[in-house]
């Protein structure tokens, strides 16, 4: 198995927008995608994703880094390590993410994303799944 990589950081913002104007401008990277409302913007510098989402008073803590995610290889061997310090197994994410398929958190509560399909492309549980499928069409 290859080495796990961290491959997408998360930062809450005030405003969103304005930072991710920020981060093309200063920085030269790029908008990858953003949510249908606009309010959620994801940058690449071609290695790294970060995403850039809007704080929610109501439901958030501090701005800022928010968590932070590993492309890893298999979801299912990291979260047998993970247990092994018997911390709450890998939760599933919602079906309309478009990166990351699990959530975990280390021995300190940090929150990190692990996902087999990676950063660099927006693809939701249903487009990979239709991908697998016709994958195994094919063998």
């Amino acid at each position: 198995m290859a080495k796990p990589k961290i491959r997408h950081l998360a930062i809450l913002a005030r405003n969103p927008k304005k930072m991710a104007d920020y981060y093309t401008k200063v920085f030269d990277m790029e908008v990858i995608h953003k949510n249908p409302q606009g309010t959620a913007f994801f940058l690449s510098d071609g290695y790294i994703t970060m995403a850039v989402l809007p704080h929610k008073l109501e439901t958030d803590g501090s701005v800022g880094l928010n968590h932070f995610g590993f492309h890893v290889d298999d979801v299912a061997a990291i979260a047998q390590k993970i247990a092994e310090f018997e911390i709450e197994e890998p939760k599933k994410r919602p079906a309309d993410r478009p990166f990351a398929e699990f959530r975990a958190c280390d021995t300190e509560g940090n929150c990190f994303d692990l996902s087999e399909h990676g950063f660099e492309h927006a693809e939701t549980h249903a487009e990979r799944d239709a991908k697998k499928a016709k994958e195994k069409a094919l063998v």
